[in-house]
């Protein structure tokens, strides 16, 4: 029944693209719905897509047909979002999913900041629908259209190296320089990084993971940190801010269908990205904690969709991850604080 509602939602944004409006917003429906559904709120989709998807762009037609040849040259060209996206369905129905990401994710990974890491995110949502054991056409649908919106709007991370040091996540996340003006654009905050001797020093203070288990138990801390950390720091940019803890979730939940030679490149690329925007958006010093709600008692999730914000829900969909991993009520505190900053 429910894979039944989340096709149809996914069918309906199928039509729709992965950006919307002047300020090409990112489109969160087939992401949000995937929540609801995993959360056991697939009665609420329904509603929640019809009062979403009036204002969603379509998806942009072809309009130079990519190829095995050509697609390189298509790299990080937004222009070209339909094309990406005719490019993957092929591939979708040409090979496995699996094979499909196994092969495509290295190419992207260097590029993860894309769509503000909604690419990697929209992915992932995808993947753990896959993994569900649906794998019906318009869920392999939904994860060439993730994959598309990723090429399409790859960006970087100015000087990304590999951790090396001796911090564990928690210390690491706590030396994250900020850039010396957190003003203007995504592009103008994160060049500024380039210029910061101290930038690649912190990225790399973290310790190298040692073995797969270690790699998905420092992206479970990530996500836990990040996500306690949007308490006191939200406030510098409350929707921005949210994906320094989705996207490590994302990647996390990913893991399972990549090889293991994939999963330290994977923590290297989120970490760096993750700490990125917190260095570009999130204030240097937090509020005190004894000035902020506690958390709120009840539900997270039906409080979520009360809400009705698509960062709300995918938060708290985070938020209840990291608490199971670290027990630390913080983080859904936090969820709560993304209600109250993003009305």
């Amino acid at each position: 029944m429910s894979d039944g509602i989340l096709n149809e939602a996914y069918e309906r944004f199928a039509r729709t693209g992965p950006e919307w409006g002047e300020n090409t917003l990112t489109n969160h429906g087939p992401m949000a719905v995937e929540v609801l559904v995993r959360r056991g709120l697939a009665d609420e989709v329904h509603g929640w897509v019809d009062q979403y998807v009036g204002k969603l762009s379509e998806l942009p037609s072809v309009s130079d047909r990519l190829t095995d040849a050509t697609w390189m040259d298509a790299f990080g060209d937004g222009r070209r979002i339909g094309d990406w996206s005719a490019y993957f369905e092929e591939q979708m129905r040409e090979h496995a999913w699996r094979e499909v990401l196994v092969t495509w994710w290295p190419r992207l990974l260097p590029g993860i900041v894309a769509g503000a890491t909604h690419g990697v995110i929209r992915v992932s949502h995808a993947v753990r629908t896959l993994l569900s054991g649906d794998e019906s056409a318009p869920a392999v649908t939904e994860l060439a259209h993730g994959l598309a919106f990723w090429a399409a709007r790859m960006r970087a991370v100015p000087q990304a190296v590999d951790p090396a040091g001796s911090l564990e996540m928690e210390q690491a996340l706590d030396a994250i320089p900020r850039i010396p003006s957190q003003q203007g654009t995504v592009a103008i905050r994160f060049g500024q990084l380039a210029e910061m001797p101290t930038w690649p020093t912190s990225l790399r203070s973290l310790r190298a993971a040692t073995d797969p288990q270690d790699v998905q138990a420092q992206l479970a801390d990530l996500v836990a940190g990040a996500a306690a950390r949007y308490l006191t720091h939200g406030h510098g940019s409350p929707v921005l801010l949210v994906h320094t803890a989705t996207a490590p979730n994302a990647v996390l939940h990913t893991l399972p269908v990549l090889p293991q030679s994939l999963w330290a490149p994977s923590l290297s690329a989120v970490w760096a990205a993750s700490a990125a925007i917190t260095s570009a958006y999130a204030p240097p010093s937090g509020l005190p904690k004894d000035e902020l709600p506690a958390a709120r008692k009840g539900d997270l999730m039906p409080w979520a969709i009360e809400h009705g914000d698509e960062h709300v829900i995918k938060f708290a969909d985070t938020a209840l991850d990291a608490y199971r991993h670290s027990g630390d009520s913080d983080v859904l505190a936090a969820a709560q604080r993304v209600g109250d900053l993003i009305k």
